[in-house]
């Protein structure tokens, strides 16, 4: 399979990256000879039919799964055999597709306890309360770049779905990662949600690399720079939209039922 390439002009820099990436269960292989690049200051998405394995390969980049074969490189740095929590240390940060904010939390709380790990808060838990009061400025600036500082003292539980799922993507952004995963970030949102979730991925993206699995077609072809198409967990086509989208056989695999 060749390797991910983007067009050599202003070509950005490599961040994360899978050679030969392999995952077996028993005797079935779910991921198989999987390339991929993700450049810095861009958003890639990995789409595919269901079962095509992109959550599978989203939990071998992650080290929530580990590779039967191939490596996996961050910044350089070979972490195939590093644990999903040094990896997220690292910068390697993800979503899931279930929303995980605590509920009974308010939104700007959420955000705190989120901030407590990047400033060496989240195991001195002998510390008073008014100890985080130093993260209010810092939270209250991530509420604001994702439009939340209206809903800012409700209690995460009284969100809509999608703005839970907003507030998900500013909880991710408090650990400062270099690499965003984020696994179907519209899954079951209505239209307006998706264009204000949109703009905000495109704008996270212009200081860190974004890789997300995304159903949302209109949504990948707008924001996304690089499309990687899987199919029964191999790499089926790569390029950017319009490329991936003229190839007969993604229109076959994937876009006749996605889309019609």
């Amino acid at each position: 399979m060749a390797v991910s390439a983007m067009p050599t002009e202003d070509k950005p820099r490599v961040v994360l990256s899978a050679r030969g990436l392999r995952r077996d269960f028993g005797g079935f292989t779910a991921v198989r000879n999987v390339d991929l690049d993700v450049y810095d200051a861009s958003v890639h998405a990995l789409i595919g039919p269901n079962g095509a394995g992109k959550t599978t390969v989203f939990n071998l980049l992650t080290k929530f799964l580990q590779p039967t074969d191939g490596t996996i490189k961050l910044n350089g740095v070979d972490i195939t055999k590093t644990p999903p929590d040094k990896v997220a240390r690292m910068g390697l940060v993800r979503s899931f597709q279930i929303s995980a904010v605590f509920p009974h939390l308010t939104v700007r709380d959420n955000v705190r306890v989120a901030l407590q790990r990047p400033n060496n808060l989240a195991t001195q838990f002998w510390r008073p309360m008014s100890a985080l009061d130093r993260l209010n400025e810092r939270a209250e600036q991530l509420l604001a770049s994702v439009g939340l500082t209206k809903e800012q003292d409700q209690l995460a539980a009284d969100l809509s779905y999608g703005r839970k799922r907003v507030l998900e993507i500013a909880t991710t952004l408090a650990l400062d990662p270099k690499v965003l995963l984020l696994d179907e970030p519209m899954a079951g949102m209505g239209q307006e949600d998706v264009s204000v979730v949109s703009g905000i991925i495109r704008e996270v993206a212009r200081s860190r690399a974004v890789l997300m699995v995304e159903h949302n077609l209109s949504v990948v072809a707008d924001i996304c720079a690089y499309v990687t198409v899987l199919q029964r967990g191999e790499i089926l086509a790569e390029g950017d939209y319009a490329t991936v989208s003229a190839d007969p056989r993604v229109r076959e695999a994937y876009m006749g039922t996605e889309e019609g």
